[in-house]
């Protein structure tokens, strides 16, 4: 199937957006898995042609109303034949698999069709009607899941998500070659989720840890008993569930130290996501150093009074603001408390989840996926307030 034309194509977008098996085979435009009924009142699923008008590579308007069929003949839900759109037997043979059986020929009041959506959705609505008389759930419209034929995308099937909502080139802002996530806790986790759903070509993790009982209560996804006795790395984790989208997950397990923070040098964006001030104090610093943007996140929880109270964090750190992150973010860095061996580190799913969804959010806006006005180096969600608040760099 030529991907590159359907895509360079809106009305052989629009069919494949809608969610129609679509596919396009010596200058012949298939619809796959449309369904119809048979003479004994069965519900099939045959395919739809019809030749292509091009100009080069670019659809023109359909030069005539014709469609061929791949299939049994088509009949009304009470096994009558569609006399009505069919105009004979027979019709082009595309290959030893394609061979149309039967021609229909259905005209607009207009006396044409203006592109390949209207054409090839107006007999599939004539067939697709029938067969919903005897099966209500017998429809055209199967989303099947596509293989990219670019190689250079870290997709394992294509974002129709972007495509179905006509974002692709905003989408496109954010294919840079690397990310890094240091810790994948509950929040870093959460940043891989929502990463590994976007173009980057590379998204590379940082975890020294096992992924253990009570990580599965503050992080994406549900591990079975059986995954949990296993123990394994975080970040061997968390790749096997995204590599599953996302061809570009480098896996490091280690705690990043002196040794080897070398290994965040070339990166094009860090998420820092530890809580342990020694070792983010000497990211910070290489960071700053090599002129690596980066987010920080944190949260501070407590109980009182048998409540959760606290504030979640995102702090940003970009070039010509990196006094504002130190000195204004909220950073804890070395010397600076928050490594208390008795302290509890609550951390619960749902903020972890916000505060990773507000890291990405500012990751995105310096990316220009989102419209940035203020530029905030910091923000912050206070919970018992529900408020959201933001202190700008412009």
């Amino acid at each position: 199937m030529s991907r590159a034309l359907i895509s360079r194509n809106a009305d052989l977008k629009w069919l494949r957006d809608d969610g129609f098996n679509i596919e396009v085979r010596a200058t012949y435009l298939l619809v796959k898995d449309v369904p119809y009924v048979t003479a004994r009142r069965e519900v099939k699923r045959g395919i739809l042609l019809s030749p292509l008008n091009l100009a080069g590579d670019i659809t023109q308007r359909p030069d005539n109303h014709q469609a061929y069929f791949i299939g049994e003949y088509p009949c009304h839900h009470d096994g009558s034949q569609m006399q009505e759109i069919v105009s004979g037997m027979g019709g082009p043979r595309i290959d030893e698999q394609h061979a149309a059986i039967i021609s229909f020929s259905q005209k607009p009041q207009c006396g044409y069709y203006v592109d390949y959506y209207e054409k090839m959705a107006t007999y599939v609505t004539i067939l697709e009607s029938q067969a919903q008389a005897l099966d209500p759930e017998a429809k055209a419209r199967v989303y099947r899941v596509e293989e990219p034929e670019d190689e250079d995308t870290p997709f394992n099937y294509l974002d129709t998500a972007s495509s179905r909502a006509d974002i692709n080139m905003i989408t496109k802002k954010l294919a840079i070659q690397s990310v890094a996530i240091v810790g994948l806790g509950g929040t870093g986790s959460y940043v891989l989720d929502q990463v590994a759903k976007t173009p980057t070509k590379e998204i590379h993790t940082f975890d020294g840890d096992v992924f253990s009982t009570h990580n599965a209560f503050r992080a994406p996804g549900a591990p079975s008993i059986e995954e949990l006795r296993e123990q394994p790395l975080k970040v061997d984790h968390f790749k096997a569930i995204y590599e599953k989208m996302h061809r570009g997950i480098v896996s490091h397990g280690v705690f990043i130290d002196a040794s080897n923070v070398e290994l965040l040098r070339e990166m094009r964006f860090v998420f820092v996501c530890i809580d342990k001030p020694e070792p983010k104090a000497l990211i910070i610093q290489k960071l700053e150093e090599w002129g690596v943007p980066f987010v920080d996140v944190g949260m501070g929880l407590y109980a009182k009074d048998e409540t959760l109270h606290g504030i979640v964090r995102v702090t940003t750190s970009t070039e010509g603001h990196r006094d504002l992150a130190r000195e204004k973010g909220g950073i804890a860095l070395a010397g600076e408390g928050g490594n208390d061996e008795y302290d509890k580190n609550i951390q619960i799913a749902d903020l972890n989840m916000l505060n990773a969804a507000m890291a990405v959010i500012r990751w995105k806006k310096l990316l220009a996926f989102y419209a940035d006005y203020e530029g905030e180096y910091l923000s912050t969600y206070t919970i018992d307030c529900n408020m959201l608040t933001s202190e700008p760099t412009k």
